[in-house]
């Protein structure tokens, strides 16, 4: 049986290198995928399993380096060939300080280039060592998570716990704290990161298409199934399927997905034949379940079922020391989306950030940054900010006063202007005098 081969990117500006280096790859049976710039590299990295990055350094617009520098902080464990028809010793430095595990100066032999491969994949093949935290915790990155406190690094440190066994773990938080990425880095950071991930929104599916699209149907078991069907259980078997917002799942959906735990198998809708399943499940809300089975909308056999290892997302106000390294990326990923380029925020601005309190969370900062930086031209200041996040803002900054406290204050202020004259203030104030002796004596 032939081996799988692995995943190769190769990103240079010339397209002749692009051809000449797919060749080469495609005669020893790797996958290529090519790219003409950063930016396209960058939108093949998200959707895409690379083992390997080859890229040129001198290239319009971002060059190689930023890059290398964007795979070693979201990718850390692939490895990354430098190539380049400007050798010096400078660049060599650059590559080697980023990160690149090996530097070819064009031109080269296809016997260079190999022996380069080899250099490069060999270690990556053979290190089946766990990361070490404290070296995902220099990054700053955990596969797509981003953040360097303490309670992004206790959920890292239960995902290295978790990654590489099927038990099944569910993911609490508030909406937009990034649940769906804790999820991801349990199956990609671990040893089934070949297989299947599938990743399942309950509540954006139709309660009535729910269970047939969990669990797959057969030709005529509901009006409009006119073929067999899989489910999302059977694309995940071998994988990971992530239950997103399971509390608006229904009660018979409860029910079936209780028996994938207890049993290990699915029943299609309208079948009477259970399938065989292996897979991991991992399921997420930002709903109180604990209430729901008060109200008995959600069964408390599955909940425990569940909850074998939970995992505490914390809202993005208990870790705001991560704001400035969330903002770095989303900058970089909308800088190079719409701005060809890197773009800059001032300091003033991302005071603003780090001190509002973010009620949407990671995904409310993302929405924030992307449209500062389709609104500024190289650098994001606080006028690109909506204005109900400067309100927010103004308003929380002051200090709040009882109403008997502002209306003693402006008794006091009206007395002053009109030289104590309680007769004309109580005209102003349109209160008689004895209200106004009352309110300054409380």
């Amino acid at each position: 049986m032939q081996l799988q081969k692995e995943n190769i990117l190769i990103v240079d500006d010339d397209v002749n290198i692009l051809e000449l280096l797919q060749r080469h790859l495609q005669s020893w049976n790797y996958h290529v995928f090519k790219a003409l710039s950063v930016k396209e590299a960058v939108s093949i990295l998200r959707d895409t399993t690379i083992d390997l990055l080859i890229t040129d350094l001198k290239m319009p617009e971002l060059d190689g380096s930023e890059l290398i520098k964007f795979v070693s902080e979201h990718y850390p464990k692939m490895p990354k060939l430098v190539i380049t028809g400007y050798p010096s010793v400078q660049d060599s430095l650059v590559a080697i300080k980023s990160g690149a595990v090996d530097y070819l100066t064009k031109p080269f032999t296809k016997a260079e280039l190999k022996l380069a491969l080899e250099k490069s994949l060999i270690p990556h093949k053979t290190n089946d060592k766990p990361t070490k935290i404290a070296t995902v915790v220099n990054n700053n990155a955990y596969g797509e998570i981003i953040g360097n406190s303490d309670k992004i690094n206790s959920v890292i440190q239960v995902i290295e716990r978790v990654k590489n066994n099927k038990a099944t773990i569910f993911i609490k938080g508030e909406s937009g704290t990034g649940k769906e990425l804790v999820a991801r880095a349990i199956h990609y950071q671990g040893k089934f990161a070949r297989a299947p991930f599938i990743a399942v929104n309950c509540g954006g599916i139709p309660e009535n298409l729910l269970e047939a699209e969990l669990f797959g149907y057969l030709k005529g078991a509901f009006t409009g199934a006119e073929n067999n069907r899989d489910g999302f259980f059977q694309a995940a078997n071998g994988g990971t399927i992530f239950l997103d917002e399971i509390g608006n799942a229904s009660l018979a959906v409860q029910s079936r997905l209780l028996r994938v735990l207890q049993e290990k198998e699915v029943v299609k809708v309208g079948a009477t034949k259970a399938e065989k399943v292996d897979l991991r499940i991992i399921a997420a809300t930002n709903s109180d379940l604990r209430e729901m089975i008060q109200k008995q909308t959600f069964r408390e056999d599955l909940f425990y079922r569940l909850t074998v290892v939970e995992i505490d997302v914390a809202p993005l106000r208990e870790r705001k020391e991560d704001i400035k390294l969330l903002v770095d990326k989303f900058l970089f990923k909308y800088g190079v989306e719409y701005k060809d380029g890197y773009i800059k925020i001032t300091p003033e601005a991302l005071s603003v950030l780090e001190r509002y309190n973010w009620p949407g969370n990671i995904r409310e900062l993302e929405n924030i940054i992307q449209r500062a930086v389709i609104l500024c031209d190289k650098t994001v200041d606080v006028t690109h900010f909506p204005e109900h996040l400067k309100y927010s803002l103004n308003f929380s900054s002051e200090k709040l006063q009882p109403l008997k406290v502002i209306e003693k204050q402006y008794i006091e202020k009206v007395l002053r202007a009109t030289g104590n004259n309680k007769t004309k203030a109580a005209e102003i104030l349109q209160i008689d005098r004895k209200t106004i002796r009352q309110k300054l004596m409380d």
